[in-house]
């Protein structure tokens, strides 16, 4: 699966995640318990495979994460539906 990155110091940059489901925070483990990076939402494909996961930085808003997401077409790149996360 591909992250994506919205926001902060990476906006705009992407990585491949080895697994199945992508973590909450990226990175996991900072060390200094603070995430940069928080899992907005991801895109699920027909049969339930994640494509790819949104990250976004923590002092940004979900709609202006939103905006950036529908902006960037990841959807559509990704041939995926948008799914929040709780």
């Amino acid at each position: 699966m591909r992250a994506l990155f919205v926001g902060g110091t990476v906006d705009n940059a992407e990585l491949d995640l080895d697994g199945t489901s992508p973590p909450k925070h990226y990175p996991e483990n900072t060390g200094a318990g603070q995430s940069r990076y928080n899992l907005h939402h991801v895109g699920q494909r027909n049969g339930g495979e994640i494509a790819y996961a949104v990250y976004a930085a923590p002092d940004l808003a979900s709609s202006e994460v939103q905006r950036v997401a529908t902006e960037r077409d990841y959807a559509r790149r990704f041939e995926a539906e948008p799914k929040e996360v709780a």
